[in-house]
């Protein structure tokens, strides 16, 4: 047995991290429908106060609030990925270790 097969894991954690630059970039692509909901209802609600030449700061707030939670949501997403590729490498380099101590020499 070689080295243990993490392309998958590899892979999810690159587009996640894809995902997390967007998010930090402000782009709308990478939330989920609650998420989108929020910042969508944030904007509308900031844009109707606006015209009304009120305050827009509780908008900003729940705006800020929706790319916050997206942000921490992906960053938890990460480190679960990481977690369990470290989990399988160990897990491998621990069987490969139980072989080579019942060899021989």
């Amino acid at each position: 047995m070689g080295k243990p097969d993490t392309r998958r894991l590899d892979r999810e954690i690159q587009q996640t991290t894809r995902k997390l630059d967007a998010v930090r970039r402000r782009e709308l692509w990478p939330l989920d429908r609650r998420e989108r909901r929020a910042v969508a209802g944030a904007a509308v609600a900031g844009g109707y106060r606006l015209h009304r030449g009120e305050s827009t700061g509780r908008a900003e707030r729940a705006m800020d609030t929706a790319w916050t939670a997206a942000e921490t949501r992906l960053i938890a997403e990460i480190t679960a990925l990481q977690t369990e590729r470290q989990r399988i490498v160990t897990e491998a380099a621990r069987d490969k270790a139980a072989r080579k101590s019942t060899g021989w020499w």
